[in-house]
């Protein structure tokens, strides 16, 4: 994924979650979302159990994700 194309929806800072990639405005890194899908569990799921992340962040990921 291209750092430029995913600005505004996952960052890291060193002082959240230690550097950990999270979306923007959370404290939900990036592989939760990632571990999800992998699980065979779906967005909706995902949504549900991190109500902070909005849907258009999670669906940018999978997106950009399914570019590369």
């Amino acid at each position: 994924m291209d750092t430029e194309e995913l600005k505004g929806i996952i960052h890291s800072n060193p002082q959240i979650m230690g550097g950990t990639p999270v979306f923007v405005g959370t404290r939900v890194p990036l592989q939760n979302l990632i571990d999800y899908l992998e699980g065979d569990e779906s967005v909706e799921d995902f949504l549900e159990a991190f109500p902070t992340v909005k849907r258009e962040q999670a669906i940018a990921v999978i997106e950009a994700g399914s570019r590369y």
